[in-house]
């Protein structure tokens, strides 16, 4: 039997295009239909990132690089805060390229509909292409790094003075990235779809996460902190994804059942609450931007 809207037989069309949609509906098959669309927008975004940049893709390099650098001289020559017994360039690069991609999907995922105001408005497709394109393009962006990263943690380990090595841990690090991507869209799309009435926001989340970083274990080991504050510490999300993504790399960590339980549990809690904001926002957005 086929169903009628403003009485229109849909039994006739392949797609429809409506506003009138529930909170809890959505449509997978479409978005897979577009998935042609999404590889396009992932190629156009890697191609577009640093093109009128004079050293282009290299600042995929440098940027980790120089923060790398920086990192060293500041937080453990000068400060002498420890690395735990890990080489003090492989734990703030590692600290470095994790960040960028889980900062990545959090911030450009918050501009969805401020960045693509334009296109939406004339073009229809599934808005939430957008997001995952973003993923996509971000876990190239961290691809690229990771190989840097894979070089200087081999040139170590074949210097012989250090006692890390590669070990089934390793199998940990895909679950990891999968969280870092979740947690990112997530508040990311509860980001964009509350900025698209309160423009301040967008201001905010570049600041926001930059603080959050000094919040999370980037720049001093988890074992470091402080016991006054370390609970507050642990209770950030973020705190066992860095902390296992680098026990995946050198056996070293702290990893905490109960606190990478709690991460996980946020992160679905603030993936589906962002998925539920943005499929109510993204049929009406176009009006209030």
């Amino acid at each position: 039997m086929s169903k009628k809207v403003d009485n229109v037989n849909l039994k006739e069309w392949d797609t429809i295009i409506t506003s009138k949609i529930g909170l809890f509906e959505f449509n997978f098959r479409e978005i897979w239909s577009y998935k042609d669309l999404l590889l396009i927008i992932v190629k156009r975004d890697f191609t577009t990132f640093y093109k009128q940049t004079i050293l282009g893709p290299l600042w995929f390099f440098l940027q980790p690089i120089i923060s790398t650098v920086v990192f060293s001289i500041i937080f453990n020559k000068i400060a002498k805060i420890g690395t735990d017994d890990i080489p003090p360039y492989l734990f703030y690069l590692s600290g470095i390229i994790a960040w960028n991609y889980f900062s990545n999907c959090l911030i450009f995922t918050s501009n969805t509909f401020l960045s693509n105001s334009n296109l939406f408005s004339k073009v229809y497709f599934p808005r939430l292409i957008i997001p995952i394109s973003i993923i996509l393009s971000s876990l190239t962006k961290f691809g690229v790094q990771l190989l840097l990263f894979l070089g200087f943690y081999f040139y170590f380990i074949f210097s012989g003075n250090y006692s890390f090595n590669l070990t089934v841990n390793i199998f940990y690090l895909p679950l990891f990235l999968i969280q870092m991507a979740i947690l990112g869209q997530g508040l990311g799309m509860i980001i964009a779809s509350i900025t698209t009435k309160y423009r301040d926001l967008s201001f905010l989340v570049s600041f926001g996460t930059q603080l959050l970083m000094y919040a999370t274990p980037i720049i001093y080991p988890l074992s470091s902190v402080p016991n006054i504050y370390k609970k507050m510490i642990e209770f950030n999300p973020m705190t066992s994804i860095i902390e296992g993504f680098r026990f995946s790399f050198f056996n070293h960590g702290v990893l905490n059942f109960n606190l990478i339980s709690f991460s996980i549990l946020f992160t679905l809690l603030i993936f589906i609450l962002g998925l539920l904001l943005f499929n109510k926002i993204e049929r009406t957005f176009i009006d209030t931007i």
